[in-house]
C-alpha cells in the first residue's frame, strides 16, 4: 500500500480550462463594455495569471471572438430544426429554443444587441446569424426558389424579432408563448403582404 496520499485536486486539461475561460469570458464581456476590460483585469477576474490567459488566447480580441463563437454554437444547438417536422413547425420549435436562450441570458442578450453598433465583431456575428437564419427559413418555406419579396419580408422580420425580444426582457409583461405566437403571426402576415404565403403543405 502506498504511503503517499493522492492529491485532493487535479489539474484541468486544456479543453476543460478553455471551456471554463469561455464561460467566464462571456459573463465579463456581457456585463462590461468591451473597451473597459483589459487582459490583466480579465485574468484577475477569472483567477489566473495574465501569462496563462495569453497562453490560451493571444489577445483580448481573440478571447472576445472565441466567446462569441461559443455563444453562436449554443444558439445553433438550441435552434437546430427537426427534419421530421413540417417547415412551419420546425420554425415554431426553433423559435421556442431561441426565446428560451434569450430568457435565460437576458442581460447578456441585451448587452450583446446594444454593443452591436460599436463592436465590429458583434455586428458581424449578428449579421451572420441573421443571414443563416433567413436562408434556413426561406429554404424550408420555399423549397424551389424563394420570391424576392419573401426574402425581404423574412430579413425585415428578423430585425423586428430582435426589437420585440428587447422589449420583452425589459417589461416582462407577456408570456414567452405569447411572444412566440406574436412573432410567428407577424412573419406569416409579412409573407402574405409580400404576396407569397407559405404553401399549406409546408405548414402541416
Amino acid at each position: 500500500m502506498s504511503l503517499v496520499s493522492e492529491p485532493s485536486y487535479r489539474r484541468m486539461d486544456v479543453d476543460e480550462r478553455r471551456t471554463q475561460l469561455l464561460e467566464r469570458g462571456a459573463e465579463l464581456f456581457t456585463s462590461h463594455p468591451y473597451d473597459e476590460l483589459s487582459m490583466k483585469e480579465i485574468a484577475a477576474e477569472v483567477g489566473i495569471s495574465k501569462a496563462l490567459l495569453y497562453h490560451y488566447f493571444p489577445s483580448k480580441q481573440a478571447f472576445f471572438e472565441a466567446t462569441l463563437g461559443a455563444w453562436a454554437e449554443r444558439l445553433r444547438e438550441r435552434t437546430e430544426p427537426d427534419p421530421e417536422l413540417a417547415p412551419v413547425e420546425q420554425l415554431t420549435k426553433s423559435l421556442d429554443g431561441f426565446l428560451s436562450l434569450v430568457e435565460e441570458n437576458a442581460v447578456a442578450y441585451r448587452n450583446l444587441m446594444q454593443s452591436a453598433t460599436g463592436v465590429p465583431a458583434i455586428r458581424d456575428l449578428i449579421e451572420e446569424v441573421r443571414r443563416a437564419t433567413a436562408e434556413r427559413i426561406l429554404a424550408g418555406l420555399y423549397p424551389e426558389e424563394s420570391p424576392p419579396k419573401a426574402r425581404t419580408a423574412v430579413s425585415g422580420w428578423l430585425w423586428f424579432m430582435d426589437g420585440a425580444c428587447l422589449n420583452w426582457i425589459e417589461h416582462r409583461d407577456i408570456e414567452r408563448g405569447e411572444l412566440r405566437d406574436l412573432l410567428l403571426g407577424v412573419l406569416m402576415g409579412a409573407l402574405i403582404a409580400a404576396g407569397s404565403p407559405p404553401d399549406p403543405a409546408q405548414v402541416s
